[in-house]
């Protein structure tokens, strides 16, 4: 193997190989959780570690899913018990909607993110404009740490302050853009508006939303060759996308590469019973880390396993990608919008009878309407209404109030009607 195609030696093992050595690093990350956290001392309890030897024995432990980590969280803060460090021990702490509580551990790239950056042409001495969120939430930690351990400069610039960033990016010119899809096309746009060069951007890695074909397609002839990855806050990097061998800014290959670090098992939503392969299921994952070893985490997120390997030379199982949620639960500008939200607005105003949560796509943005049928329409109702949408959602939403029995009595509250093959 030409060692520069790829990050390192554990993307080209065989499948068997692959199996054995994460599953013999699972077995030993829990036999010391076990004894040193008391949550997995819990969940542990009757599980012979030692039978953990193959897909089968894995798929029989049952899921856990984040809205039962809330749960377990709040009754057992601030981890409910799964991490074998301390709180004091750890490097950062972020708070996620949920909420959910995350750590990050001293490792230098905790989140497994160079691996990614690496597929995305990235190399040591470039700089990176990283524009993941860094306020609380762990994405801007996790793509800064995985650029560093990579050997690359970062711009930790978050998001906002478009002007600022365009002139940071025109006097620093870095050669990497990290954040969401749709933020790309902000800085993009706002750099000819304001007649800066930011041409030195002709890489990005990005996540927290869909990256349309259309718009993978508008940014290679502005001369940004753009690769995606599947990450969540738990769990870090989960899959990426790649390249024909050599090729560092050429047209991405199908399906993402699920993480070396990453068990992906892909579940009939709803069970934890693995589907056939090329079957759509739902995501679940186990992170072989040592500090906050989630153990078959349900994501909620929809996809499947696609035959063969990858062109690339990677040998590691490739998923679809992103194809929806398993439940209502949706993921707008890169923030995801739970039902339950929806019920939080409603209850806030005592003239909604019923409320549906419209997700589409405008000029290339993410656009979300709240429906509400209505008994009355006093003067002002709407704009109350799109305050709290966006008190509880933390994002900015229009409004249409609508007479009652207008919305379809489908139990639907969230309606995604983005067409992702567009």
């Amino acid at each position: 193997m030409n060692q520069a195609l790829h990050y390192d030696t554990l993307e080209t093992r065989s499948a068997d190989e692959r199996q054995a050595g994460q599953l013999a690093t699972l077995r030993a990350v829990l036999t010391a959780a076990r004894d040193k956290a008391p949550g997995f001392a819990e969940r542990l309890e009757g599980v012979d570690l030692e039978a953990l030897n193959d897909a089968a024995a894995l798929s029989k432990l049952p899921l856990l899913r984040k809205a039962s980590l809330s749960e377990q969280q709040a009754a057992a803060p601030p981890f409910a018990g799964l991490t074998t460090v301390t709180a004091g021990q750890a490097a950062h702490l972020f708070a996620s909607p949920g909420p959910i509580y995350e750590l990050e551990g001293q490792p230098s790239d905790y989140g497994r993110m160079a691996r990614a950056l690496y597929a995305a042409g990235v190399r040591p001495g470039d700089v990176v404009h990283n524009c993941f969120a860094y306020h609380l939430t762990p994405g801007g930690w996790i793509m800064d740490a995985g650029a560093r351990a990579l050997g690359c400069a970062v711009i930790p610039a978050g998001v906002g302050q478009s002007e600022q960033q365009i002139e940071a990016i025109a006097h620093l010119k870095p050669g990497v853009y990290t954040g969401t899809p749709d933020y790309l096309k902000t800085l993009l746009d706002k750099g000819q508006e304001l007649g800066r060069d930011v041409s030195s951007i002709d890489r990005a890695l990005v996540s927290g939303g869909a990256l349309f074909p259309k718009m993978r397609k508008d940014y290679g002839e502005r001369g940004v060759a753009v690769l995606q990855c599947y990450a969540t806050a738990e769990a870090g990097l989960i899959a990426y996308e790649s390249r024909a061998p050599g090729d560092e800014r050429g047209e991405a290959l199908p399906g993402m590469i699920t993480d070396e670090g990453v068990i992906v098992e892909i579940v009939r939503p709803g069970t934890g019973d693995p589907v056939a392969a090329g079957e759509v299921g739902e995501v679940v994952v186990t992170t072989l880390n040592p500090v906050y070893p989630l153990l078959r985490l349900a994501t909620g997120d929809l996809s499947k396993l696609l035959a063969g390997g990858s062109a690339c030379g990677r040998t590691a199982p490739r998923i679809a990608g992103w194809m929806g949620r398993a439940d209502q639960t949706t993921k707008v500008k890169g923030m995801f919008v739970h039902p339950e939200q929806v019920a939080q607005v409603v209850s806030r105003h005592a003239e909604i009878v019923r409320a549906r949560l419209k997700v589409e796509r405008a000029d290339d943005a993410d656009v979300m309407t709240l429906a509400c049928e209505v008994q009355a329409q006093p003067e002002g109702l709407a704009e109350r209404i799109a305050d709290s949408l966006r008190e509880v959602c933390k994002l900015r939403g229009g409004v249409e109030l609508v007479a009652v029995g207008s919305l379809s009595n489908d139990g639907k509250v969230i309606d995604d009607l983005r067409d992702f093959s567009a």
